[in-house]
């Protein structure tokens, strides 16, 4: 698949750049100031550090069910990048931190596919610095940031065009091998201040991209590991 890249140095959000996009548009920024996560987390780096970008890719004619396993699908491009594994419903880990993280918004017959991947940020906010990692660290060396983007958009293409065909079922093995959850005692909520969020031994990523947790399929929330009592 070929992309027609847009960039720019500073944006508010690539996600709201990329809603005047067509499909096989790609919108990335040096910096954002207004970048978020799911639940409206914010995505915070200093400019030229990280890697934000936001690709819009059609699926029309798709069965909702199956669009909603592409955030699975971009984690996926991303892991073959940076290595490590995939976090449902919308991260990448390696050695157990966050490196990556991906938003998917749906615009029309289009999905908006935000990716943010952590480049060359060594120094991360108290709150998740325990929990966050960069291809730096991980590597030891600084990383070229335009080709880390070129690799990302390889393989992102690859798979896009291999779900696209193929669905689901197409890339679920390659998926399954690199679960981070599965055998993990996990919590998940479902929204901001969940009073109930769902918990038990994960089973791993589903066929249908649902999580199973506690023999019990979920499809949509923020999984966390827990400590078992």
């Amino acid at each position: 698949m070929e992309f027609r890249i847009f960039r720019k140095e500073t944006t508010e959000s690539t996600n709201l750049d990329a809603r005047a996009g067509v499909h096989g548009d790609v919108f990335t920024a040096r910096e954002q100031t207004a970048g978020r996560g799911r639940l409206d987390h914010r995505w915070l780096a200093r400019p030229g550090e990280n890697l934000t970008f936001s690709a819009v890719l059609s699926v029309a004619d798709l069965p909702l069910d199956e669009v909603m396993t592409l955030p699975l699908v971009a984690g996926l491009a991303v892991r073959r990048v940076t290595g490590g594994a995939v976090k449902w419903p919308n991260d990448v880990l390696v050695d157990g931190r966050k490196i990556a993280g991906i938003l998917c918004e749906r615009s029309g017959d289009n999905v908006i596919c935000g990716i943010g991947v952590n480049v060359n940020q060594t120094v991360f906010p108290a709150e998740i610095a325990a929990r966050a990692t960069s291809l730096k660290l991980v590597r030891g060396a600084a990383q070229d940031r335009n080709a880390v983007f070129d690799a990302l958009l390889a393989e992102l293409g690859a798979l896009y065009e291999t779900w696209r065909a193929g669905g689901f079922t197409a890339v679920y093995a390659e998926l399954a091998a690199h679960d981070a959850l599965k055998g993990a005692v996990v919590s998940v909520r479902q929204t901001d201040g969940d009073p109930a969020p769902v918990k038990g031994l994960c089973g791993g990523i589903r066929a249908d991209g649902a999580l199973l947790v506690a023999g019990r399929p979920v499809y949509a929330g923020e999984a966390v590991r827990t400590v078992p009592v």
